[in-house]
């Protein structure tokens, strides 16, 4: 083990301790560098062409040999991963169930149940009840990771549920980073309930935490790699590097909060009504 590993795992191990006699963490539950949830949007405004390339997308990058070694350069090695497809307040659906992720074959076992069967769309989007949905696995998670993490991936703004930022501060407030992955891709099916500025709504909304960022999504064909570059980030815990201009997806670091209207999606919703006014 290096040193920078040994002076770490000391850090960690005393926290471990500290907690586990807490009762806050099982004794027995399996450490690992990173409890990762990923949570995927599958609600109407997705065509199935797209929903079929974000699965294609994730199993793609988590079996990157780029992710692997990033997994690998861990002080443990190995990961915890769980996926979920969510729609509206009440509509979420795991797909994979928490998984360690240690090698290629970990990584092909998560592919394979990624293309099982195919997915389904659903009404409405609630950010905020994927949020609170990734909370409840934590909490059913029989792993202790050095660090929590949710990426939320999702191609509109919050229009059912709780308001998504003070959801967001909730999760936040209990140690766990929101990393968000905003889809401007603007193909599929149209939806009333889009914003063009959606990396804005997500940069002041949606993600938080230490180190938080996001990486906006312009066309489909960025998807695998933007998936792959925000997986290898994750799994470092590093601050993402600037990207110059015209090289590679932009990464958006979380700053102090804008003043973006965070109930813009259930005010563009109450408001719908003026489609059947006669013009």
């Amino acid at each position: 083990m290096s040193g920078r590993f040994a002076h770490w795992g000391v850090i960690f191990g005393g926290a471990m301790a500290a907690l586990c006699s807490a009762g806050a963490i099982p004794a027995s539950a399996e450490p690992v560098d990173v409890e990762l949830v990923l949570a995927v949007d599958v609600s109407l405004s997705m065509s199935p062409a797209e929903l079929a390339i974000q699965r294609d997308g994730y199993a793609a990058a988590l079996t990157d040999k780029r992710v692997l070694d990033a997994i690998a350069d861990g002080l443990h090695g190995r990961i915890a991963v769980t996926y979920f497809e969510w729609a509206g307040n009440t509509t979420q659906h795991v797909v994979v169930p928490w998984t360690v992720v240690a090698s290629s074959e970990d990584a092909e076992r998560v592919a394979r149940q990624l293309s099982a069967q195919p997915p389904n769309s659903a009404r409405r989007t609630s950010i905020s009840g994927a949020l609170e949905f990734a909370v409840d696995l934590f909490a059913e998670s029989q792993f202790r990771g050095t660090r929590r993490v949710i990426d939320i991936s999702g191609d509109g703004p919050n229009n059912q549920g709780a308001p998504v930022d003070t959801t967001r501060d909730a999760v936040v407030a209990k140690g766990i980073v929101v990393n968000g992955l905003p889809l401007m891709t603007g193909g599929g099916y149209s939806s009333l309930y889009d914003v063009a500025d959606l990396d804005r709504y997500y940069a002041d909304c949606v993600i938080g935490g230490p180190g938080s960022f996001m990486i906006p999504v312009n066309d489909w064909s960025q998807f695998p790699e933007a998936i792959r570059r925000k997986l290898v980030l994750e799994l470092a815990g590093s601050t993402p590097p600037p990207v110059e201009k015209g090289k590679g997806l932009p990464v958006v670091l979380a700053q102090a909060r804008g003043t973006y209207d965070c109930l813009i999606g259930e005010k563009m919703w109450r408001n719908r009504s003026w489609m059947f006014d006669n013009p």
